[in-house]
């Protein structure tokens, strides 16, 4: 009896529940419903939206991954051309070279045409603080023998010390080893132009007559005095003039006339 009132009331106090939320949600205004709606929906649509750009995503794997085996395949094959444009760019550069030095060869024989020579480029440099040699790529084989004269296009270079069948060493005008015979273009007085250890590309001028005009910019010549070199063969200008005590012993700095620095090309003359 008592178990049956216990459920009585329990009955009796849900009904009361159920009919006062009735009466709660039946007097709640459309508008505030609508405020609790809308942010519901402020809330969920992000997640919506995420869980939906998610699921295209996953279901575009396909081809997101076909899309990058052909960018691969792409990116290899754009790799392949540059590296042919590179070679074909050496190539290129390869045959420029090769044509500067040819206009180069015929400049010199256009320029020297009066003598017999044979041309040849610069293999090696023997340089050190008292040695100013090179080794050309002519020997004994092509004619060639120690004393011949060796120039560039703007003019002399030295001469041919040793040979072997395929190649030569050079003796140049401004190894400190080296005495040329030369001339003054402008009065034509004789001095003699060695090479210095303090100025690359620099001659010393000496033997300068007591009575001789000279002054910068002066132009020297071979004298073709001595043997070796033949006469008229440009060598440098004088770019400065040391004035001593006795006359006799003053000299001048010749720069030289070919750039011993960028020399590649040369021509050796065949002695008669």
């Amino acid at each position: 009896m008592y178990r049956n009132k216990k459920t009585g009331i329990i009955g009796i106090i849900i009904t009361i529940i159920i009919l006062i939320l009735v009466v709660i949600l039946s007097n709640i205004d459309v508008e505030k419903m609508s405020y609790i709606e809308n942010a519901f929906n402020a809330f969920v649509m992000p997640i919506q939206n995420g869980l939906t750009y998610l699921k295209n995503k996953i279901e575009g794997n396909n081809s997101f991954f076909t899309d990058i085996s052909k960018l691969q395949e792409e990116n290899e094959e754009l790799k392949k051309k540059n590296s042919e444009l590179e070679q074909s760019l050496r190539e290129l550069e390869i045959i420029k070279s090769e044509n500067e030095t040819l206009k180069e060869y015929v400049n010199l024989k256009d320029k020297y045409q009066n003598y017999q020579t044979i041309p040849a480029y610069i293999i090696n440099k023997d340089i050190t603080n008292y040695n100013e040699t090179i080794v050309i790529n002519v020997g004994e084989k092509d004619g060639i023998h120690p004393n011949m004269t060796v120039i560039a296009d703007q003019g002399l270079v030295g001469h041919v010390i040793s040979t072997t069948q395929t190649t030569a060493k050079v003796q140049t005008i401004i190894d400190t080893a080296s005495s040329v015979s030369s001339s003054i273009t402008t009065s034509r007085e004789a001095i003699i132009v060695t090479g210095t250890l303090d100025k690359a590309s620099t001659l010393k001028a000496t033997y300068i007559p007591a009575d001789a005009t000279i002054l910068e910019n002066d132009k020297v010549e071979t004298s073709g005095i001595g043997g070796i070199y033949p006469k008229g063969i440009p060598i440098g200008t004088i770019t400065e003039i040391i004035d001593t005590k006795n006359i006799t012993d003053r000299y001048a700095y010749v720069k030289t006339a070919v750039d011993f620095k960028k020399l590649e090309t040369v021509l050796v003359i065949k002695n008669d």
